[in-house]
């Protein structure tokens, strides 16, 4: 691979970029000089080039020349630990959408904001457990959900529409930084831009982790199945 790439937009060919953050050992925290940045599992040498594995398999990997790395710094993730079930407060009646149904709300907001509704599914199933707080499929705090004129953030539609802006918003904030885009999701934009990384909150970590780790999931799926449409459960 002789580009790095980290588009996130419609469609999605290339979730490689900053993948597979869910290793338990060390790892590397990566900037390149062009200003992307990576969470490496490890690295090896090809010929006058360096391959950074996104994982710790030797397939998913991108290469560069050293002259491309401009900061790398040690980093240790938790384990994606399977934890208990949370339990969910009862929602009202009209969010029990069939897959197919919530589907086609993803693949609708997704088209409007060019965002891979695939990527909108992985967020979906994360947030399905529930953020203290927050309200609806893709968990909107209520303050987030006023900026958004979401006036029900538990109508499917209108909650699916607002927080598939608001991750868009993320994007272009960090430039189309998944990884980023995803910890301030979680964490909030004020924490990532005072760590100017990930912050080191364990449910962040794990959060990015497990949304990059679906999100793969089912570009390889939707990849070896492409004449397949997608509409698997992402609760």
């Amino acid at each position: 691979m002789q580009a790095v790439t980290h588009k996130f937009r419609w469609p999605v060919l290339a979730a490689l970029a900053v993948a597979a953050l869910a290793s338990a050992h060390a790892a590397e925290h990566i900037t390149l000089t062009n200003g992307f940045d990576l969470i490496c599992d490890h690295r090896a040498p090809e010929g006058s080039r360096i391959r950074l594995y996104m994982d710790a398999g030797n397939t998913n990997f991108i290469e560069v020349d050293p002259s491309q790395i401009a900061v790398s710094e040690s980093i240790s993730l938790p384990p994606p630990a399977v934890a208990a079930p949370v339990p969910k407060k009862p929602m009202p009646a009209e969010t029990n959408l069939t897959d197919a149904e919530l589907h086609q709300l993803l693949a609708n907001a997704g088209a409007a904001h060019n965002l891979d509704a695939d990527l909108l599914a992985s967020v979906v199933r994360e947030e399905s457990a529930g953020r203290a707080g927050a309200q609806g499929l893709m968990q909107l705090m209520p303050g987030t959900a006023a900026e958004l004129g979401v006036t029900d953030a538990f109508v499917p539609s209108q909650n699916v529409r607002g927080g598939t802006a608001y991750l868009d918003s993320l994007l272009k904030r960090y430039h189309d930084n998944l990884v980023l885009a995803l910890a301030a999701y979680n964490a909030g934009p004020e924490a990532v831009d005072r760590w100017h990384s990930i912050p080191p909150y364990r449910e962040t970590q794990l959060y990015v982790a497990r949304v990059i780790h679906e999100f793969n999931r089912r570009i390889a799926a939707r990849n070896a199945h492409p004449l397949t449409q997608n509409v698997t459960a992402v609760r």
